[in-house]
């Protein structure tokens, strides 16, 4: 329901939007607020660099995720430090460096004003690492015995055996990580200097409290009349969220078996 008053409020006039006569169909429909929303050059480019944090971060997150949770799968028979570092990996959910340390790190490593201040610092979530280690030990010892005894090693049983058969937890995990990069928006603010390095939700940060009309040609009076700062925000913000309305359909129905097989062991 909100989503669909927010979609109605995008494709209604500026004067129905401000008295609050939209509900959840468009009252004087029009377009201008999409007309403005990409019309700015500095929205299309906050857009493409969303786009290509969530899939250069996806990646990095989801092969660090698979190769740190295999081993953490096996007992201590197999990895004889497996439970010191799962209480490692368990210590940074209950602490954490703060963030003035993370941002002199960052700052120091040369990443300030870089896409890689987006990805690399939460490029191994310890969340989904515990998910799919626990999905990994429901999985049946044979499949790894029979793969030894063939031969294979540890690198080839994991991604030629373990990785097809846990399709429902990558997809669940994969889902939580762009969904976090997508709607990120803080750190955005904190690492990049200029406001052309903006992701787009940190964009929309700065516009939603303010509307902004520098972008609005001024020869364009039927455009400004038709737009109001809730026209213009609702588009904006429902421009952002569409990608992910998208993606979370062809996801969904590995999302409830994902989470229960690997949160559950026996």
């Amino acid at each position: 329901m909100p989503i669909i008053h927010i979609l109605a409020i995008s494709f209604s006039s500026g004067q129905a939007a401000a008295a609050g006569k939209v509900l959840l169909w468009p009252v004087e429909f029009t377009t201008a607020a999409y007309q403005n929303v990409f019309g700015k050059p500095e929205y299309l480019r906050a857009f493409w660099i969303s786009i290509q944090r969530v899939i250069i971060g996806t990646m990095i997150s989801m092969t660090l995720t698979i190769i740190t949770a295999y081993p953490l799968s096996k007992d201590s028979r197999q990895f004889r430090l497996r439970t010191f570092y799962a209480w490692v990996f368990v210590f940074t959910i209950l602490f954490s460096g703060g963030l003035i340390p993370t941002y002199t790190t960052i700052k120091s490593l040369g990443m300030i004003d870089t896409i890689w201040a987006l990805v690399l610092p939460g490029g191994v979530a310890v969340f989904n690492v515990i998910l799919l280690l626990n999905f990994y030990r429901s999985l049946p010892k044979e499949l790894e015995e029979s793969s030894r005894i063939d031969g294979a090693g540890h690198f080839k049983t994991l991604w030629k055996i373990y990785v097809p058969l846990s399709l429902p937890a990558l997809a669940t995990t994969g889902l939580f990580t762009m969904v976090g990069h997508w709607n990120s928006w803080f750190d955005g603010m904190l690492y990049m200097n200029h406001t052309e390095n903006y992701p787009l939700q940190t964009f929309l940060q700065t516009v939603i409290v303010k509307l902004d009309f520098r972008f609005i040609k001024t020869e364009n009076v039927e455009l400004m009349l038709k737009l109001s700062d809730r026209t213009s925000r609702a588009a904006q913000i429902f421009v952002a969220a569409f990608p992910i309305l998208i993606v979370y359909p062809f996801l969904q129905r590995f999302f409830i078996k994902g989470i229960v097989m690997g949160s559950v062991k026996e």
